[in-house]
């Protein structure tokens, strides 16, 4: 890009608050379109796989893709930072929306069987790992740093919109034209964020780290790995702040996911009560996204991240003691509220505290913690819930989420960073 472009763009991005910034927003929007495709993908990976075989073997399926993600995903983070996650971005975004568009087009043409939806699975997981790194490490390229917490709130808003409206809008395809229409949908919702993606504009690095040792070209990619994880490990801030970030993944996870669903079927809430309570749980985690957005920096952003976790760990325990339905609804916002709150400041902590030639392995390994370890709890709670109620369980996973925001306090680096003014 010339140099005039990309120093516009710099000059445009400090003055203009994100929310207000065509260059942002055009992010944004691609970002929503691409999580809503996302959505209606995988309801329409769901739907093909129990239409094709059994439903051990449509769990297969749909688990399948995790596997790349999670043995890939430091390699993606290795490779945004090398090639710079623009080009990442724009380059997995086009494959993933090719490989859905040809699938929709065999169902359409034939009937293939579960092999196929096997290899798409694990196409886009692979795929996944290259993007997930990239687009978190964007915003860093496309903003000035004081503005990231606010476009971190924005990237929250659009994950809730994504969750709302693709689910409907994948039945929607699946009623009109079986799986074939859902996924032609779905490649067509991120076939709109690939234009967007082109049109955004890049800020130049400043000289300190666009000459960072990370983005040397003369390095090999698994020096840079190394590289990587020693610099999260050194780091002040992002050492700990990974740790108290898996623990809290760790606690959150197997309780609003399994445990949910055996919670309302212990309490005869049935479907749409536990559709109730996640609702209430999206309104929170919305309304803390919305407020990182709208005040775009909240003072003393690691005590925040930190202290939030706690009160929400505690109403995770709580939920399992809810008396009836409503209660557990009103418990569901405030672990939404809290825990989004703590996880929008400590995505904004990642994205403001790391060198941005070394963002893309920062965030991958954020993803690692996300996507790869805090899944394993959901069979642990399944089982564990089995054993000893759901009283017990919760309680457990609330103690072990309350210790990740116990371990951001006793670090001095997290308690006392502050996002950039």
């Amino acid at each position: 890009m010339p140099r005039t472009a990309t120093a516009t763009a710099t000059a445009t991005t400090a003055a203009v608050p994100a929310h207000r910034d065509g260059n942002v927003l055009r992010w944004v929007a691609a970002y929503t379109a691409s999580m809503v495709g996302d959505t209606v993908f995988f309801l329409a990976l769901s739907w093909a796989a129990v239409q094709n075989g059994t439903p051990a073997q449509a769990g297969l399926v749909t688990a399948v893709s995790a596997v790349p993600r999670a043995l890939l995903m430091l390699g993606g983070g290795v490779v945004a930072d090398r090639l710079g996650p623009r080009k990442v971005v724009i380059g997995s975004d086009a494959v993933r929306c090719a490989a859905v568009l040809t699938v929709a087009a065999l169902l359409f043409a034939t009937d293939p069987g579960l092999w196929l939806l096997a290899l798409l699975a694990v196409v886009f997981g692979t795929v996944d790992a290259l993007f997930l790194p990239a687009v978190g490490a964007l915003p860093a390229r496309i903003t000035a740093k004081d503005q990231l917490a606010r476009v971190q709130g924005m990237r929250g808003l659009a994950v809730r919109f994504a969750a709302v409206v693709g689910a409907p809008l994948g039945g929607l395809g699946v009623a009109v034209g079986g799986a074939a229409a859902a996924f032609a949908f779905a490649g067509l919702l991120i076939a709109v964020s690939v234009p967007l993606l082109i049109s955004v504009r890049m800020r130049e690095l400043p000289p300190d780290d666009a000459t960072a040792p990370a983005a040397a070209p003369d390095t090999t990619a698994w020096r840079d790995l190394v590289g990587g994880l020693r610099y999260i490990r050194r780091h002040r801030v992002l050492g700990p702040l990974m740790v108290a970030i898996a623990l809290g993944d760790l606690g959150f996870v197997g309780p609003l996911n399994v445990g949910l669903t055996l919670l309302a079927d212990e309490r005869g809430w049935g479907a749409s009560g536990m559709g109730w309570v996640l609702a209430g749980f999206g309104t929170g985690a919305g309304v803390a996204a919305l407020l990182l957005t709208v005040r775009g920096r909240l003072p003393r952003a690691g005590c925040v991240a930190a202290g939030a976790i706690i009160p929400g760990a505690a109403a995770i325990g709580t939920l399992a003691q809810a008396p009836g339905l409503p209660a557990a609804v009103g418990v569901a916002v405030i672990i939404g509220l809290l825990t989004g709150l703590s996880g929008a400041m400590c995505g904004a902590l990642l994205q403001t505290q790391s060198e941005p030639a070394y963002l893309g392995r920062v965030t991958a390994v954020g993803g690692i913690v996300s996507l790869g370890i805090a899944p394993l709890s959901m069979p642990l709670s399944a089982a564990a819930i089995g054993v000893w109620g759901t009283g017990p369980v919760f309680a457990v996973s609330g103690a072990v989420c309350a210790l990740g925001g116990v371990v951001a306090l006793c670090a001095p680096g997290v308690r006392r960073a502050e996002l950039p003014k």
